[in-house]
C-alpha cells in the first residue's frame, strides 16, 4: 500500500521537478531564441517585469478589498438578520461560482463598453454623444471589479459559516458592554472569525494569481500573461520557467499567511457546543438596505451576466457553430476521465492512510492536496520542461493525456478532501467489527466503505468535472493540436472579439458548473443553524 501512495506521489510531484531541471542547463539549452547577450530575462526585467509586479500586486490589493466588503457584508447580513429575500439570498449569492472568471471579464466588457446597453441608455438620458466621466471598463480597475463579483462567494460561504458558530453570549456580551451592533461586529465578532475569512481570501486571491483568460482580455500585464508571452512569443523556456517561479512566490507568500491564520482557529472557538443565535427582524430603512445590498451583489455578480449571455444567444438567432459538438465532447471527455481517475487516486490516498494510520501519509495527502494552489501556467511549464528533458514533447500533439496527468495534478485535493470527509464519518467500530466477523480490508472498503462513500465519491467527481471544464491556462499550452474544449473556444472567440459568438459555449460551461453550486445550496439548506 506504501508503494502504491508513493508511486502516485511521485508522478504527481514530477512537474515541480521540471522548473527546477532548466537551471542545470546550458542557456542554448535552455532557450529556443536568444535576444542577444542579455537574454529574454534580462529583456523582461529591464522593461515589463517591474510592471509584472506592481500591476500583479494592485490587483491582488484591490480583489483583496472587493471580496472582503461582498463576502463579509452579505455574510453577516444573511447570517444576523432576518429581511425580505433572505432566504433566497442565502443560497444564491453562491450561484457567481458557476461563472468562470474569463467568461465574467467577456460579459463585464461587453455590458459596460461604449456600444454596451448601459453607456447606450446613459447617452440617450443625457442626450450627449460621449459620456467622459465614465471609466474604461477594459483595465486594471475593470479587472478587480469583475474579479470581486465573481470570486467573493469564497469569502461568503466560510464567513456566513464562522458566523453562524459563533457564541450566544457573545453578541449578548456586546450588548451587555453597551455596544451598538456595528461596533460588536468590528470589535468582537470580525476579530473572532479573521482567520476563516482569510482562509476564504487566499482561496479567492490564488485563483486571481492562477488566471489568464480575464486579465489578459482586460490587457492588465500579470506574471501569468508574462509566462505565455515569455513561451509562446519569445519561445525562451528558461524565462517562462523563472517567471513561473516568480509566480509560485506569490503563492507561496499568501498560501503561508494562510496557514499562519489558520492556526489562530483555535483562539476563535472554544471547542464548546455553542447556542444558536436567533436572527434579529429588519424592519423599514434597514429591511431596505440589507435587500438593496444583497440585491445588488446577485444582480452585478449574476443575474446581469446570465442574462448577457442569453442576450447574445438570441442576438446570433439560437444558432450553433459546426465545431460546438466537438468542443463538448472533448469537454466532456477530458472531465470524465479526469473526475474518475481523480477520485480512484483519491480513495487509494485516503483509503492508505486510514488503514495504516501513519503519519507520513496523512502529511503526503495534504502536500498533494496543495495542488489548487498550483497555478495552471505554472504547471503546464513545470510539464513542458520536464517533456523536453526527455525529448517527449511530440507526446502532446499526439494525445491529450498530457492534459489528463496536468488536471490530476490541479485538481485532485476536490476529491481528496470529500472522500477524506466521507471516510472520517465512518467510525473505527465498524473497521474493527467487519475485521472480527473475518473481512479482509478490501471486503470491507467494497461491502461497507463504499456504500457510505457513494455521496462522497460523487461530490469529489462532480466538482473535479466541473473544474476541468472552466479550466483555461494548462489546457492553452498543453492542448494538442486541433483539440479545442469549450474554455479554449469561448477564449479564442473573445479574443476575436466574436462576443455573440461564445454565448453557448460560456452558457454551457455556466450550466455545468451550476449543478455543484446547487449540491452546495442544498448542504447549506441541510445545514442551517435557525
Amino acid at each position: 500500500m506504501h508503494r502504491v501512495v508513493a508511486l502516485i506521489a511521485l508522478m504527481l510531484s514530477l512537474p515541480l521537478l521540471g522548473l527546477f531541471i532548466p537551471f542545470f542547463q546550458t542557456p542554448t539549452e535552455a532557450s529556443a531564441v536568444d535576444l542577444g547577450a542579455q537574454g529574454t530575462l534580462l529583456h523582461l526585467w529591464q522593461f515589463v517585469l517591474g510592471d509584472y509586479l506592481v500591476s500583479t500586486f494592485v490587483l491582488l490589493c484591490g480583489v483583496g478589498v472587493g471580496i472582503f466588503v461582498l463576502g463579509v457584508g452579505n455574510a453577516w447580513l444573511v447570517a444576523n438578520y432576518q429581511f425580505p429575500g433572505k432566504k433566497i439570498f442565502e443560497w444564491a449569492l453562491i450561484l457567481p461560482l458557476a461563472i468562470p472568471t474569463y467568461v465574467m471579464a467577456y460579459l463585464f466588457v461587453d455590458v459596460l463598453q461604449f456600444s454596451g446597453p448601459l453607456q447606450t441608455l446613459l447617452r440617450q438620458i443625457l442626450g450627449t454623444d460621449s459620456l467622459w466621466f465614465f471609466p474604461d471598463p477594459r483595465s486594471l480597475g475593470g479587472a478587480m471589479w469583475s474579479f470581486s463579483f465573481c470570486l467573493y462567494p469564497y469569502v461568503y460561504l466560510i464567513a456566513r459559516t464562522a458566523f453562524l458558530d459563533r457564541s450566544g453570549r457573545l453578541s449578548e456580551a456586546a450588548e451587555t458592554l453597551g455596544y451598538s451592533g456595528m461596533q460588536a461586529f468590528y470589535r468582537l465578532v470580525l476579530p473572532m472569525a479573521r482567520p476563516a475569512i482569510f482562509a476564504g481570501m487566499a482561496l479567492a486571491l490564488m485563483e486571481v494569481l492562477a488566471d489568464y483568460g480575464a486579465v489578459s482580455y482586460f490587457g492588465v500585464e500579470t506574471f501569468a500573461t508574462g509566462i505565455f508571452k515569455a513561451w509562446l512569443s519569445f519561445s525562451d523556456r528558461l524565462a517562462a520557467v523563472q517567471l513561473s517561479l516568480g509566480l509560485l512566490v506569490f503563492v507561496g507568500l499568501i498560501f503561508y499567511i494562510e496557514q499562519s491564520n489558520r492556526a489562530r482557529l483555535r483562539y476563535a472557538s472554544s471547542g464548546v457546543i455553542q447556542r444558536a443565535v436567533l436572527p434579529k427582524s429588519l424592519r423599514g430603512r434597514k429591511a431596505f438596505w440589507a435587500f438593496a445590498f444583497c440585491g445588488a451583489t446577485l444582480l452585478c455578480a449574476f443575474i446581469v451576466p446570465a442574462l448577457a449571455l442569453i442576450n447574445l444567444l438570441w442576438q446570433q438567432g439560437f444558432s450553433m457553430d459546426v465545431r460546438y459538438l466537438q468542443w463538448l465532447t472533448n469537454s466532456f471527455w477530458l472531465s470524465c476521465v479526469t473526475a474518475l481517475i481523480s477520485v480512484a487516486c483519491a480513495v487509494a490516498l485516503a483509503y492508505a492512510a486510514r488503514l495504516t494510520k501513519s503519519r507520513t501519509l496523512v502529511w503526503g495527502n495534504r502536500l498533494l492536496g496543495l495542488g489548487y494552489a498550483l497555478p495552471g501556467a505554472v504547471l503546464a511549464v513545470g510539464i513542458l520542461s520536464l517533456l523536453g528533458l526527455i525529448q517527449a514533447a511530440w507526446i502532446m500533439s499526439a494525445t491529450s493525456w498530457v492534459l489528463i496527468y496536468a488536471y490530476l495534478i490541479r485538481f485532485l485535493s476536490s476529491s481528496l478532501q470529500s472522500v477524506e470527509t466521507g471516510l472520517s464519518r465512518i467510525t473505527p467500530s465498524m473497521d474493527g467489527t467487519a475485521a472480527l466477523l473475518g473481512a479482509t480490508p478490501f471486503q470491507a472498503m467494497r461491502d461497507i466503505h463504499f456504500p457510505l462513500l457513494k455521496r462522497s465519491l460523487l461530490t469529489g467527481g462532480l466538482f473535479v468535472f466541473v473544474d476541468v471544464m472552466k479550466e483555461l491556462p494548462a489546457t492553452l499550452l498543453l492542448r494538442p493540436f486541433n483539440f479545442d474544449t469549450l474554455a479554449v473556444a469561448t477564449y479564442q472567440l473573445a479574443a476575436d472579439e466574436r462576443l455573440a459568438e461564445l454565448a453557448l459555449p460560456s452558457l454551457t460551461i455556466v450550466l455545468a458548473g451550476l449543478v455543484p453550486v446547487i449540491v452546495l445550496s442544498r448542504a447549506m439548506s441541510g445545514s442551517k443553524r435557525y
